[in-house]
């Protein structure tokens, strides 16, 4: 997790910082609806390749966005799964929704 004094001075700016990656928000919007293992997200968050989706979720997990869970079994088991501060950002991508439904209506 950053230090308090890494960040970024402006609200929004924390946010996007830590969102701002297009695979971070649809890992997360994926993860709403509930725990996943690796190959689901794969599959779920679209055209991403393994290296991507990896380095994106550990950074997730070093910003405290998501937990990881190894079960230890042959072969090895891992899910994902969104952390309290993670499931926070729920009304931000519905907000993204509603604002991205709006835009389409409008402008298209």
């Amino acid at each position: 997790m950053k230090n308090k004094n890494e960040l970024p001075k402006c609200p929004v700016e924390v946010t996007l910082s830590l969102i701002s990656d297009r695979w971070k928000v649809l890992i997360i919007r994926d993860l709403l609806n509930g725990t996943k293992r690796f190959g689901e997200l794969r599959k779920s968050v679209g055209n991403v390749s393994q290296k991507v989706l990896t380095a994106n979720l550990r950074s997730m997990e070093n910003d405290g966005l998501i937990k990881r869970k190894v079960y230890a079994q042959v072969p090895p088991k891992v899910e994902y799964s969104l952390t309290e501060t993670g499931l926070s950002l729920k009304s931000v991508l519905k907000s993204m929704e509603e604002w991205g439904l709006k835009y389409k209506e409008e402008c298209y």
